[in-house]
């Protein structure tokens, strides 16, 4: 069970090892510029291996529970499906329900903890498998692996990395598991935090924050929901930045000031310089180049703080 593009790895690493006997995502929903609708990344790479597809509205449905109960799985893996399984559904393989979450748990329970990591300012994250119950990732755990979260990684490719890291994961534990060989370790509460979905507003730069922040929101909310603040009433969106926490500009938070080669803007303490930006409507380019057609903007202020 699995949607976007962090569960395609792992559906190929078990091809590759294991008979999956069928495959359910999410249904087709629009997406891009365009809204057209599209299958998930997940039912792209099923329909390509000639896989079984289930795509139900709601998994409770008693359409969804038969389909499932034809199938006979020994265990059922899902890695960032987006719907909740039922008590019911998570005693109905003999091994049980397990996920591929991308974290160690117990930190960042929930349904962003790529996202929520990188905001923290962690120097590290990782993937667990673990075995679910009715909680919301509340459930024992068979296995771990971390790595580093680069200066420079965004959501987009921390997420990358993860898949690779969980779909090895997965495929070293799941033998294992089966032949009953990798005991469960509960989480410990105490330890737990959570993380909720981004919303739209979580894009929104407040230049009062200091440039570290900023810099951790950028690279968080991309792909999305993407950063922006406004210019002369209309969206501007920062794609890339970097913080320069040694610099102070002259100004209140949100003021562009230039910088040898660059720009920045003040924030709540240092500068966040600009590397890639966006106006509404218009192509993305470097800030520099920008900057030099907006007239006016090297001494004006961005809002949205």
């Amino acid at each position: 069970m699995g949607t976007p593009h962090f569960a395609v790895p792992s559906l190929v690493a078990l091809l590759e090892h294991h008979q999956v006997v069928g495959i359910v995502t999410q249904p087709d929903r629009p997406a891009g510029r365009g809204r057209n609708v599209s299958p998930s990344p997940v039912k792209e790479a099923a329909v390509a291996r000639g896989l079984p597809i289930l795509q139900p509205p709601k998994l409770r449905s008693p359409e969804a529970r038969d389909w499932l109960a034809t199938m006979r799985p020994d265990v059922i893996v899902v890695a960032a499906f987006g719907q909740i399984l039922q008590p019911a559904l998570l005693e109905l393989p003999a091994h049980g329900c397990l996920n591929v979450h991308a974290s160690l748990l117990p930190r960042y329970r929930g349904a962003a903890p790529i996202p929520a990591a990188i905001l923290a300012g962690d120097l590290t994250t990782g993937v667990t498998i673990m075995r679910m119950d009715p909680g919301m990732d509340t459930g024992p755990i068979l296995a771990q692996a971390g790595l580093p979260i680069a200066p420079h990684d965004t959501t987009a490719t921390l997420t990358d990395r993860l898949a690779d890291l969980g779909a090895r994961l997965l495929v070293n534990t799941l033998s294992d598991w089966l032949a009953g060989h990798v005991p469960a370790q509960p989480q410990n509460p105490a330890q737990a935090t959570y993380c909720r979905p981004l919303d739209k507003k979580d894009g929104l730069l407040d230049w009062t924050r200091p440039a570290v922040h900023l810099d951790r929101q950028v690279r968080a909310c991309d792909p999305w929901p993407g950063a922006y603040t406004t210019w002369k009433g209309n969206i501007f969106k920062v794609l890339r930045a970097r913080p320069r926490p040694e610099l102070e500009g002259k100004g209140d938070p949100g003021q562009v000031v230039a910088l040898p080669g660059a720009v920045g803007v003040v924030t709540g303490q240092g500068l966040l310089e600009l590397l890639e930006v966006r106006l509404a409507g218009k192509k993305s380019m470097t800030a520099e180049v920008f900057v030099r057609g907006q007239h006016g903007m090297a001494e004006g202020k961005l809002g949205g703080g």
